[in-house]
């Protein structure tokens, strides 16, 4: 049977199944773990008991593995009963523990995410072809993941993206230029225009002051929704000429800038719940998003502190 115990005494094999490092996961642990407790006493607490709470059979996985086998099933993501015959328990027991573990996991994503600090002056040097681009930015682009076909015609077609030709939710990730995710938004329709997306999510009126927004041609526009105008975009082809060669080299810097968050979806993506077709008809997609997210800040914050040692 799959426990922590045996899985962690292979760090190379607990690294692939949980896309975290042994230390890693035990930092999770000590994070999540307590508002696990709490939240399971509070849950126990709802109704008169006859017995004290503790009380009656204990639950057949710890917390620990209760985390655990929601990180595999983040990271793999496959079919409740395969994993309920890895961790040696019943289909019903995996629903609720993922139930249970997921909420508090997407808390702790969201804990991880911060937004940049103009004052702390931490700014890159500027190529001099992006002059007119801020210094300090978070880099905003968007994924679709495929999903069950509905099977009501109109909302079916609400959910038809033309450009994955498939039906699907869009989720918009914001990155610092370090590549740490900063902010996830709610999952919308696959058809949902980036620059409508970044629009509906507010993310622009609440970034500090000094600090821009960068994105792909996706979010031509994107100065005229920042309250300050910081914002910035590639530069389109002019209609029926040829593309200027300063745009061609303004547009290369401007890939170099904002390839960070291409990167850090890629990083995401590597999390199968986030790949593979959507089993769960839309509900808690924003939820594993956001866990995802705080998974891959985690991981992130690991490389950092062993650059800087």
């Amino acid at each position: 049977m799959l426990r922590y115990a045996a899985l962690s005494a292979h760090p190379r094999v607990f690294k692939s199944m949980t896309g975290l490092t042994v230390e890693d996961f035990d930092a999770l642990v000590a994070d999540v773990l307590p508002a696990l407790r709490r939240a399971d006493y509070a849950r126990r607490s709802q109704r008169p008991r006859q017995r004290a709470i503790g009380g009656g059979h204990p639950y057949e996985l710890s917390g620990r593995d209760q985390i655990l086998l929601t990180v595999v099933w983040l990271r793999q993501y496959p079919m409740q009963e395969v994993l309920a015959y890895l961790f040696g328990i019943s289909d019903s027991t995996v629903s609720r523990v993922i139930r249970r573990v997921l909420p508090l996991l997407e808390q702790a994503g969201r804990d991880t995410m911060r937004l940049p600090d103009p004052g702390k002056k931490q700014r890159r040097t500027l190529d001099a072809l992006l002059a007119a681009v801020p210094e300090v930015v978070v880099i905003i682009d968007s994924f679709e993941q495929r999903v069950q076909r509905p099977g009501h015609r109109q909302a079916a077609d609400d959910l038809y993206s033309g450009k994955k030709k498939q039906h699907t939710l869009k989720s918009q990730v914001a990155v610092d230029e370090e590549g740490r995710i900063v902010d996830v938004t709610e999952s919308v329709r696959g058809p949902t225009a980036d620059i409508t997306l970044l629009e509906q999510s507010g993310l622009l009126d609440r970034l500090p002051p000094e600090v821009g927004g960068l994105g792909d041609l996706g979010y031509v526009g994107i100065d005229k929704l920042h309250p300050q105008g910081l914002g910035a975009a590639p530069r389109k082809k002019p209609r029926g000429q040829p593309r200027p060669q300063e745009d061609i080299a303004y547009n290369r810097a401007f890939a170099r800038r904002r390839i960070v968050v291409e990167h850090a979806i890629g990083r995401m993506r590597r999390f199968q719940c986030l790949t593979q077709m959507d089993r769960h008809q839309q509900r808690g997609h924003t939820a594993r998003v956001r866990a995802v997210a705080g998974l891959v800040n985690r991981r992130l914050d690991r490389r950092q502190r062993r650059r800087a040692a």
